[in-house]
């Protein structure tokens, strides 16, 4: 992400900035950064109906610049695209004010955004998207015979770029017909991934199964790029990285993350550091239970005492359209930070930043045991559900 322009007021937090997103996941951030009420300028292309002197109209699509008042707004995973509606708030000769528009903002397309009262998350975000030394990229496949993901994991999002399901035929004796599925298998997941993963940036690529799926399957890849003289596979060889996983499900990146020979490869990217993080705070809850809570009414006390030593929190819960309910997570964030605490920001397109959902969007680690925020009475007035999760 660049940021071309930043003008707000230190004392009241109005103004706008100028954005370029350079590649896929800095659209995650602008949907994140984007609220209701919120005002977006930049180019977009309008049907405009002209009538003519006898009374005929034509229709011609015309390229303008446009600045609307934001009310819905659509993030697609899948295609890292943004689709933004709202009403035009600026004079144009083509678009009456107040009338609606929908834009679709797209990579490398330059825009303006304007809000009321940017808050401390909003610019932690812009200054991390801009951060070009957080942008190292991992592939990861996740297979057993006859399915595979195919995945990037970003600093802020997981993509599934591919899935390769296949029915593999059983062993039977005398029979090639097991051996040519698998075969076939192997081959199309090649495929898959020398046409969704670009080597230059990727830091590695994992492979990951149950039994010996992927020592077969990394031999077949090698043998393969020999044979074909693939220089693509052949210069990154190195780059890939073999560990166990339970299934070929999306669910087991989890594990992946987690596993030794991974984390000593890749322990500096935020995805991992998530996983460490989270895995913390369920061995916490079995072996120190008083000192991992979940739930902002429990997370809320346990800060009154200063008693928080990591905040965890998902950006689904900034996203809120209530802004009272965004405003008191953001104070809850200032206030941790202020009493030296640390907060981790969880993407809710990672699979830890789904699992810390499940616990209410909201956990901590505590400096030390407060039996008493466990009070029953505590729990009878809670809003969110905050009994102990299974793992």
């Amino acid at each position: 992400m660049k940021l071309l322009k930043r003008q707000i007021g230190e004392k009241d937090g109005a103004g706008h900035v100028i954005l370029l997103a350079e590649e896929s996941e800095d659209m995650w951030h602008i949907y994140n950064l984007i609220q209701v009420s919120d005002q977006i300028k930049t180019s977009t292309i309008r049907k405009v109906v002209k009538e003519g002197a006898t009374g005929s109209t034509s229709s011609q699509r015309v390229r303008l610049n446009l600045q609307i008042q934001i009310e819905e707004f659509h993030f697609d995973p899948t295609q890292c695209a943004l689709r933004i509606k709202g009403k035009n708030v600026m004079e144009n000769p083509h678009v009456r004010l107040g009338a609606y528009h929908t834009l679709d903002l797209e990579m490398n397309q330059k825009f303006t955004l304007t809000k009321e009262c940017w808050d401390l998350v909003s610019l932690e975000r812009i200054e991390m998207a801009c951060d070009i030394s957080k942008t190292a990229e991992l592939g990861a496949v996740v297979m057993q015979l006859g399915l595979a993901h195919l995945c990037l994991i970003k600093s802020h999002m997981t993509v599934i770029k591919a899935r390769v399901e296949m029915n593999i035929a059983k062993k039977r004796t005398g029979s090639t017909a097991h051996g040519k599925c698998v075969i076939k298998f192997y081959e199309s997941v090649m495929q898959a991934i020398k046409r969704h993963f670009d080597f230059s940036l990727l830091k590695c690529v994992i492979l990951a199964s149950p039994g010996f799926v992927k020592e077969d399957f990394h031999k077949y890849l090698m043998e393969q790029a020999v044979r074909q003289d693939d220089k693509l596979l052949l210069e990154n060889k190195s780059k890939f990285l073999l560990c166990h996983s339970s299934s070929g499900h999306k669910h087991a990146l989890d594990e992946v993350l987690n596993d030794a020979a991974v984390l000593s490869q890749v322990a500096d990217t935020n995805a991992v550091e998530d996983v460490k993080c989270l895995d913390t705070f369920f061995k916490m809850l079995h072996e120190d239970q008083d000192r991992a809570y979940y739930g902002y009414k429990h997370i809320m006390k346990a800060d009154e005492q200063l008693a928080i030593d990591t905040l965890m929190i998902t950006d689904e819960l900034f996203r809120s359209e209530e802004i009272k309910t965004r405003r008191r997570y953001i104070d809850l964030v200032e206030s941790v930070r202020e009493h030296g605490g640390n907060v981790r920001l969880f993407s809710s397109m990672h699979i830890s930043g789904e699992k810390l959902g499940q616990l209410s969007g909201i956990a901590a680690i505590l400096r030390y045991p407060l039996p008493e925020l466990d009070d029953p009475e505590d729990d009878s007035e809670e809003e969110e559900k905050t009994s102990r999760p299974q793992e």
